[in-house]
């Protein structure tokens, strides 16, 4: 089951300058909404507010209305996508997958010591959802292969499969095109367009707008830590305020052809 997120008027300052101030916006369930912005926009400090890895100053986020804001994100049902590929070396992909599961087992540390039938029981789910989630992301043929030893995209991959495994309700992606090859980023492209088709709710932040307008319902744009845009991609690269944010204004003629936001890297 998905779930919207709302965040509501959500600041965080470091050193008395705000990196995010006052945003505010609503994810439907089910939706995939991007967040975009030029460099220092605040874009990697409102994905880790959302996250849980910072704490707002003010404002609030929630999940169906719930206040999440202070607890973990496996146990909001968040799954999280670093931009760093964040994998356990010295263990297999699909030893790295099952740690996603662990989250949300029901047997407890306790069954798990006595090796109680239920934790039998748990173990067995995992290693089947670990399995169905490899094969969810195509790494089904590397799941014995050290993580370490994956290629880039495959290790952004499989820290995909690791979150799905979790059963996230809202899944979250920071610039997961980042140093990605061509042919890398086109399979991530077709992954999370099937996630979203399969009803998933989706927060992307990403670098690369040229991605985000391929794959995104709606766009919201930061800028120096406020929201100046927040539309479809059709309407978000006709925003002339968006089209300033990216180019500067000494660029922005509106008697000129914009030669298109989303070929520029923000």
């Amino acid at each position: 089951m998905t779930v919207e997120l709302t965040v509501d008027k959500v600041s965080r300052a470091f050193g008395g300058v705000y990196a995010v101030r006052d945003v505010s916006l609503t994810v439907p369930a089910g939706e995939l909404r991007a967040v975009i912005g030029p460099n220092g926009a605040g874009k990697s400090t409102l994905f880790a507010l959302i996250g849980g890895q910072l704490a707002a100053d003010t404002g609030t986020v929630a999940l169906d209305g719930i206040r999440v804001e202070r607890r973990p994100a496996h146990r909001r049902g968040i799954g999280v996508v670093f931009q760093t590929a964040r994998v356990f070396h010295g263990m297999t992909a699909f030893e790295n997958v099952m740690v996603g599961a662990h989250a949300v087992t029901r047997a407890g540390f306790l069954a798990a010591a006595l090796r109680l039938p239920r934790h039998h029981r748990d173990e067995r789910r995992i290693r089947e959802k670990a399995l169905t989630c490899l094969d969810r992301v195509g790494l089904a043929d590397w799941a014995d292969r050290p993580a370490e030893e994956l290629p880039l995209g495959q290790q952004r991959s499989l820290q995909l499969a690791r979150a799905l495994c979790g059963e996230p309700r809202l899944l979250l992606l920071d610039e997961p095109a980042s140093g990605l090859r061509a042919a890398e980023r086109e399979h991530l492209a077709t992954l999370i367009t099937r996630l979203r088709t399969e009803g998933l709710t989706i927060l992307l932040v990403e670098h690369d707008v040229a991605f985000v307008m391929r794959l995104a319902d709606r766009i919201t744009v930061l800028d120096l830590g406020r929201v100046i845009a927040d539309g479809t991609p059709a309407e978000v690269r006709a925003n002339p305020e968006v089209r300033t944010a990216y180019l500067g204004p000494e660029t922005v003629r509106p008697s000129e052809p914009h030669p298109g936001v989303e070929g520029v890297a923000g």
